[in-house]
Order: structure tokens, then C-alpha cells, then sequence
């Protein structure tokens, strides 16, 4: 009698990109990568340096080589492991340029259109704005559906992205049979929305003018004081994150997250104590 073999159950699939332009920051390491390194536990996890939808805009390719190099060694420093995870740079992999295209067949000129990242990135100027930023929605829906991800950790700018993917996805299995898993996105709440130090109305973002509203993950330690230091805060002196305190707020959550205090913790720690005090 042959035994009957109970097949081995699969690991949940993710996967998630970064594109190799401007500055990692820490909201990216606190609102993505540190979840990427936690998800290593639990999923089977694919990560990709996605040089190509780097080129969406103006790059020089040298400067580009190296940006690639370098954010795959930040990724690992981070803890992302290759004996437990996949990183690769998606330029390397034809398959993804090749399905985006073959995407593009079933996706419609308007849903691209309705896209709010395009309309934000192309300004009033979207007649003169690059195919590629239009179409830049179709190669990430390419890179998901790609390698059947279950799960795809995107912040509240990409959601847009993978709902549109979920809709490519849909169309494309009713046409042709069942051909791709349709993905789920995922949205910490930790961590997710780090503010610009010098204008919390802005989320942290590594492509601002201005360096010090952003704080590098390959900063040295005396730069990261300075620009910590030179943090705007808003009126009072009390330590208290409010509605009312939106710069303040910002910095007690950062704080937060790496000390591993409430916010209560800190408000208690620093009681008494001024804006000077607390940036130290």
C-alpha cells in the first residue's frame, strides 16, 4: 500500500521593488524595508532594484549603475538575506519588459489616464511628459503578476498601482483561463507616513530639493544631529504630540519607532524639558 504524502504547503509570495534614484531615507527603511526584513519570516519573499522604472525620467547611465549597486548593498546591510530571500535588478530579467507589454494589450488608455501619480509627477505639462511615466503602472503590473505574488507591501502613493494590477490581473484570467494570482496589497500603519523634517504637510521623500528635510540612511551621525537640530517645530515648548503640533508630532513618532517608547514614554521622559532638550 502506498502512503498517501500530504503536499507540502506554500509560504504566502511577496514581492516589492525600489527604484535606485535619489537618497534611501529613513521612511523608507521604517515604512518598507524594516517590514521587508520581518516578512522574510513568513513569506517567500522576492525584492527588486527596479532600475527600469528608474528611467521613466532623465538618468546618466553611469550615475545609475552605481545608484543600483549601492541600494542592493543598503538592502542587505538592512537584513535583507539572499539565502532567504531573492534581490535582483529588474533590468537583468527580459520577462519583465516583455509581459508589460503583452499587459499593455489589455489595459485601457483611460484607467492609465485616471492614474493619480501620473497626473501629479506629469503636472500641467502632460504633453510633453514621457510615455514611460504613463505607462509605468503597466511594468509594475508586469513585475507583480510576474512571479504569482500573493502580498505586495506598497505605500499609500502605490496602492493606486496595485489596484490597477488586481484589474489587469482579473481581465487578463477572464479573456485567456486562469493564468495569474491576483495580489493583495499591503499597508503598515507603523511607520508609513514619516513627514519632512523642515514642512510636516509633506511626506519624507527622497527626491525633495532640500537634503535636510530628509534623513539619509548613509547619513553620518554628526549630519543626522544637524538635521535634527535644525528640525522645524512648531509653537510652545512642551513635549506633546497633538493635531495641533504636526512638526513635533512627526518627531516624537520617528523617535517612537527606533527607541521602541510610546509616544506617551517620551512625552513623560521629557517632561518639563524644552525643544532644545528633546532634539539632543
Amino acid at each position: 500500500m502506498i502512503s498517501q504524502c500530504n503536499p507540502v504547503e506554500r509560504r504566502p509570495r511577496v514581492f516589492s521593488g525600489v527604484q535606485p534614484s535619489g537618497a534611501l531615507h529613513i521612511g523608507n527603511y521604517l515604512g518598507a524595508i524594516r517590514h521587508w526584513v520581518q516578512m522574510q519570516e513568513t513569506h517567500d519573499c522576492l525584492y527588486c532594484v527596479v532600475d527600469l522604472h528608474a528611467i521613466t525620467v532623465r538618468q546618466e547611465r553611469k550615475a545609475l549603475t552605481a545608484a543600483t549597486l549601492q541600494l542592493a548593498n543598503i538592502l542587505l546591510a538592512a537584513g535583507i538575506d539572499p539565502e532567504r530571500s531573492i534581490l535582483f535588478v529588474q533590468s537583468h530579467v527580459p520577462a519583465h519588459s516583455e509581459l508589460a507589454w503583452i499587459l499593455n494589450t489589455i489595459t485601457y488608455f483611460g484607467e492609465l489616464r485616471r492614474m493619480t501619480q501620473f497626473k501629479e509627477k506629469g503636472g500641467g505639462e502632460q504633453e510633453s511628459v514621457g510615455v514611460g511615466l504613463f505607462d509605468y503602472p503597466v511594468l509594475m503590473a508586469a513585475d507583480i503578476l510576474l512571479y504569482g505574488a500573493d502580498h505586495v507591501p506598497v505605500g499609500d502613493d502605490q496602492k493606486q498601482h496595485v489596484e490597477l494590477t488586481r484589474d489587469i490581473a482579473q481581465r487578463f484570467n477572464r479573456e485567456f483561463g486562469k493564468t495569474f494570482v491576483i495580489p493583495e496589497p499591503v499597508i503598515r500603519e507603523e511607520g508609513r507616513r514619516i513627514m519632512s523634517l523642515d514642512n510636516p504637510a509633506n511626506k519624507m521623500s527622497k527626491s525633495a530639493a532640500s537634503p535636510g528635510s530628509y534623513i539619509a540612511l548613509l547619513d553620518p551621525p554628526d549630519v543626522i544631529r544637524r538635521k535634527i537640530r535644525r528640525a522645524v517645530t512648531d509653537s510652545g515648548t512642551e513635549i506633546r504630540a497633538t493635531p495641533d503640533k504636526p512638526a513635533l508630532t512627526n518627531l516624537v513618532a520617528i523617535h517612537s519607532i527606533f527607541s521602541g517608547l510610546s509616544p506617551e514614554a517620551i512625552e513623560e521622559r521629557y517632561a518639563g524639558k524644552g525643544y532644545a532638550d528633546f532634539k539632543r
